[in-house]
């Protein structure tokens, strides 16, 4: 009997692990789909982004995996305490590293039709640098649920507001750009919807800053989300 109950607790322990597993796996692609986004729109590379847009059925695919695995741990093993919120966790952040890979994916898309349109515009080198620090977040997220560590996600958390700042910035050059030479109002849109889309992934990492904090405390953060987002008035696409 005590043969059959470490089979059981083994059989057991290798589901979480392999739950963690394809939440690194997926948070590499997603983070990988947003670095090849943000170069194929400096690089005018139309190859990539359609790489990018075809790329994203495999997080989708990791998502579903996620989710079925964590079902049958719920239903069979009725995990208790941590396990029980490692695999609610787990659960809630491959929604959140689905919904970023379909950012990337959005992204990916604009970039071929603003490298389809004349002119150009520094407001892309902006959204580098928003690019930059969200694939930063992505790991740095990565890095706290592998290791459990609250103070690391907290960290990551705080960047958000460089992002939110950027995105204002961005927004406010972009609306100044548009009135000044309304030839170009068709691509400071399309950067504008880019630059939203990188904000709304930046959001997307606080979520699972704070999904990893409850995994580890069982309790809900105390600190209050800073938000400095202005740009409301332009909202991401939705899949």
């Amino acid at each position: 009997m005590e043969q059959r109950t470490d089979h059981i607790v083994k059989s057991y322990d290798n589901e979480l692990d392999q739950i963690d597993h394809i939440i690194g796996e997926m948070g590499v692609l997603a983070a990988s789909q947003l670095k090849d986004a943000i170069q194929a729109l400096v690089k005018e590379d139309a190859a990539l982004a359609k790489k990018v847009v075809s790329g994203d059925a495999a997080i989708d695919a990791l998502e579903q995996e996620i989710d079925t695995l964590a079902v049958r741990v719920l239903a069979l093993r009725q995990p208790m305490a941590l396990d029980l919120r490692r695999v609610v966790a787990a659960m809630k952040i491959g929604g959140s590293l689905e919904r970023i890979g379909d950012y990337a994916r959005n992204i990916a898309n604009r970039s071929q039709v603003v490298t389809a349109l004349p002119g150009e515009h520094g407001g892309i080198r902006v959204i580098e640098r928003m690019g930059g620090i969200v694939d930063e977040m992505i790991h740095g997220v990565l890095e706290a649920y592998r290791e459990a560590n609250v103070e690391r996600a907290e960290a990551v958390r705080l960047r958000d507001e460089s992002v939110d700042q950027l995105n204002n910035s961005l927004f406010r050059e972009l609306l100044t750009y548009m009135m000044e030479m309304p030839s170009n109002i068709t691509l400071s849109m399309h950067l504008l919807f880019i630059a939203k889309n990188l904000e709304r992934m930046g959001d997307h990492v606080t979520n699972i800053s704070e999904h990893v904090h409850v995994m580890v405390t069982g309790e809900l953060p105390e600190w209050e989300r800073p938000k400095s987002d202005r740009s409301s008035q332009i909202t991401s696409e939705e899949s």
